[in-house]
């Protein structure tokens, strides 16, 4: 479900992190993940531990393997985010959003976190590291509840509904809504609620993206405001997204790109 945020990680190693991930996510979400089973994403965690004990499998492994070697980079978030795939073995429906949050950080939120010692902060930075480590990881749980809502109608086809039950059902609405994806003011009001709680995860992150080195934060930024640029395509389809998907036009990406 990272979608594309990880091929957003810069010119330096944080590609090399990235690509693993995004072959981890393409595990659960990718062509082949109707074979994918708990056992096999053991096989895969134990092929990690490899890499970061410097015995690669591929040239893949091997150019994480360096990086990892070169960055104090911690095989937890590594291991945290195999867990939010065995969550979507497992589990198809959120109680309410800790439950969500908690999701949000193994797929997203450790992207943002493994990110931050490849990407590096910036030598004249006063920030205190705790908070662009903060900001990187409401980044990630930004990202994902956008991916979420972007594709509600899609996860309904495969029977997985992202949004917090309690929730829901506090806005009059139920997994029978969902399925039969039909726009009522109800539905409208509740997106609304959960479009705004992104947005207000994406204002932490911009608190710590000027803190990293300039190298990186170009990539970054422009990562932050296109994923942000979803929320407003689901607006502009009046919060349709059972049939129409949200995207950001490529003239609208260009010219919202960051010029520094």
């Amino acid at each position: 479900h990272l979608k594309g945020f990880q091929s957003d990680l810069g010119k330096t190693s944080a590609p090399k992190v990235g690509v693993w991930c995004g072959r981890t996510d393409e595990l659960v979400d990718g062509p082949n993940a109707m074979h994918i089973t708990p056992k096999a994403l053991e096989i895969w965690e134990t092929r990690l531990t490899d890499i970061f004990e410097g015995q690669p499998y591929d040239v893949y492994d091997a150019a994480l393997s360096y990086t990892v070697s070169k960055y104090p980079v911690d095989i937890q978030l590594f291991k945290d985010m195999i867990e939010g795939m065995k969550l979507d073995l497992r589990k198809l429906r959120y109680e309410n959003f800790d439950e969500l949050y908690l999701y949000c950080y193994y797929v997203a939120g450790t992207v943002g976190l493994m990110s931050v010692p490849v990407m590096g902060i910036a030598p004249e930075s006063k920030a205190l590291i705790e908070s662009v480590y903060n900001a990187a990881l409401a980044l990630g749980i930004a990202n994902q509840p956008t991916n979420i809502l972007r594709d509600v109608g899609e996860d309904a086809i495969r029977g997985r509904i992202y949004l917090p039950q309690d929730e829901l059902a506090q806005a009059g609405l139920s997994d029978d809504d969902i399925f039969r994806g039909k726009v009522t003011d109800k539905w409208c009001s509740f997106m609304k609620g959960q479009i705004k709680r992104a947005r207000m995860f994406y204002d932490e992150a911009e608190k710590g993206v000027s803190e990293l080195n300039l190298t990186s934060r170009w990539a970054v930024w422009a990562s932050l405001l296109l994923y942000r640029q979803i929320l407003d395509a689901i607006e502009a389809n009046d919060y349709n997204n059972f049939t129409k998907r949200a995207y950001v036009a490529k003239a609208q990406k260009l010219a919202s790109l960051p010029s520094v």
